[in-house]
């Protein structure tokens, strides 16, 4: 009854914390209090649409899926404190990184949102990577620009500005045209001596555009990096309609930068410092590890970006994550359906991966390969998912389990293997994401793909909203700590899980990713064929 009462008390003075992540398939909204703790929650199913050849998701849509998540959160308040609130102490709002959002003099839409799922930018970013000695991925923002240009897009004398999906809504918010320095590093390269774009790198892609036509400096397109804890605003009235129409939330909460699904994943983890990282599995899946000084070389496998404080971070992202396994699940659900013994999702993950615990320690022969869409650390240009099994190989539910799990790492892999090549040390990593639920399958088999212990803590069970809802707390403290330090005193998991690697899992893991490696040729064909 005294935390009831408490949580009551928080809500009513409007001393509680909102954070927002904008996801793949889920907008997400979560309350805090001063210790971090969950008050309320609220979520809305979305997915992103393929058209005319573009993965995309409607501002309206965007603008529908927050009101709908913040309505549930309010609800939920309301249901479990009997307080509904009106006003927050802070908030912030983090989403998937990357992307192409263009607007003219009037923060109209030019384009469709394109996408960090798009892989369409090939000639820009290979343009881009070797003019400034800098690897641009396909996905960066400017890349989606230079392509653009290239290809003489009729939008393009009306940009005005560019922005990510966090920071268009931040600027839907706050008015304020700002953007937390991690996100802004899928952006544009960040120097890290300065906290903002590379101004090097800047003049030189300036003189790249200009010589095709494109004469507005990308300074001036760019939103203005910040880094964690600094002022990026307040809500204002209309900002406060964004997030409920119905007018009864109250503007003036302190707003911190907008941050990218990386950063948020790097704080709900508390992995910011160097040498230390994460694995975040989902739709895509991607490993941060924030290093201890710039790499040697450019390579196309490794993006580098930055925490949410500017520290440089190694950032391996696979396009492809967890989705194919989920189809499986799927699957499987109707067939325990149309047995008559119907089970929910999670139950299926469940079973599929416990018995992946006993199959062939390089999955008896069976590859499974999650490409939905391109591929670029694999050389994908499209993806077909596919399994494919050796003449001596073992097609049991376990092995198949685990094939299907190797494959989520498996890309994943092939760039943590460049890094390490880079002599880069990795001490620890710490996992999230809904496939590390079933506590020790997916750790123990990640832990034998990246060769370190993979922490998973209830914290990072929490997901992106959640920390952003930390980052929104930072925003409020006064005493300034470092955002590592603040993590480390603040945000402190209960319970925590370590799997080493296992020798066994190790060696079949290696077998099963040599051949891994060779049958991506399969993947290639049935792209070109099956249309």
């Amino acid at each position: 009854m005294a935390e009831a009462a408490q949580g009551a008390t928080l809500l009513r003075d409007g001393r509680a914390v909102l954070g927002i992540e904008l996801g793949s398939t889920r907008i997400k909204a979560v309350l805090v209090g001063p210790a971090h703790e969950p008050l309320a929650q609220g979520a809305h199913a979305w997915e992103n649409q393929l058209v005319d050849g573009v993965w995309t998701y409607s501002l309206e849509d965007v603008e529908t899926g927050v009101q709908a998540a913040v309505a549930a959160l309010l609800d939920d308040a309301e249901q479990r404190h009997g307080v509904r609130p009106d006003m927050f102490a802070a908030l912030g709002v983090s989403a998937m990184m990357h992307g192409y959002i263009a607007l003219d003099a009037d923060d109209r839409l030019l384009v469709p949102f394109r996408t960090w799922r798009n892989t369409s930018t090939g000639a820009a970013s290979a343009l881009l990577t070797e003019a400034i000695d800098f690897n641009m991925p396909l996905r960066w923002s400017v890349s989606h620009l230079v392509q653009a240009v290239l290809d003489a897009e009729p939008h393009v004398p009306q940009v005005a500005s560019l922005n990510t999906l966090a920071g268009w809504v931040h600027h839907r918010l706050t008015g304020r045209r700002v953007l937390g320095v991690g996100d802004a590093s899928g952006m544009f390269p960040i120097d890290p001596t300065t906290g903002g774009y590379d101004a090097e790198r800047l003049a030189v892609v300036d003189r790249l555009l200009a010589e095709r036509g494109f004469g507005t400096p990308l300074a001036d397109l760019l939103p203005t990096p910040l880094a964690a804890g600094a002022d990026a605003g307040s809500l204002t009235e209309a900002g406060a309609r964004f997030l409920d129409p119905t007018g009864t939330l109250r503007p003036g909460a302190l707003v911190a930068p907008p941050e990218g699904d990386a950063g948020t994943g790097m704080v709900a983890t508390g992995a910011v410092r160097p040498r230390t990282g994460n694995v975040s599995a989902g739709t895509s899946i991607f490993a941060m590890v924030v290093l201890e000084g710039p790499l040697r070389s450019v390579h196309e496998e490794l993006d580098v970006v930055t925490t949410p404080a500017g520290d440089l971070v190694a950032m391996v992202h696979c396009n492809n994550g967890a989705s194919e396994l989920g189809a499986w699940a799927e699957v499987f659900g109707e067939l325990a359906a149309a047995l008559g013994a119907p089970a929910s999702q999670d139950e299926v993950f469940a079973a599929l991966l416990t018995a992946a615990l006993d199959a062939d320690a390089d999955a008896g022969g069976v590859y499974a390969y999650n490409q939905l869409s391109g591929e670029p650390i694999a050389g994908l240009d499209e993806g077909r998912p596919l399994v494919v099994r050796t003449p001596g190989s073992r097609l049991t539910l376990a092995n198949l389990a685990r094939a299907q799990v190797y494959g989520v790492f498996a890309t994943l892999s092939l760039g943590l293997r460049v890094l390490a090549d880079e002599g880069v040390s990795i001490d620890s990593l710490q996992a999230h994401g809904g496939m590390f639920r079933t506590a020790g399958v997916s750790q123990r088999m990640l832990a034998a793909a990246v060769g370190v212990p993979v922490s998973v803590s209830d914290t990072a069970g929490e997901g992106g909203a959640w920390g952003m809802a930390v980052l929104a707390s930072y925003r409020l403290d006064p005493r300034g700590l470092t955002l590592a330090d603040f993590l480390d005193e603040h945000v402190r998991a209960t319970s925590t899980t370590v799997a080493t690697p296992d020798a066994d899992d190790v060696a079949g893991y290696a077998h099963y990713l040599e051949g891994y490696e060779q049958g991506l040729a399969a993947v290639r064909t049935a792209a070109e064929v099956l249309r």
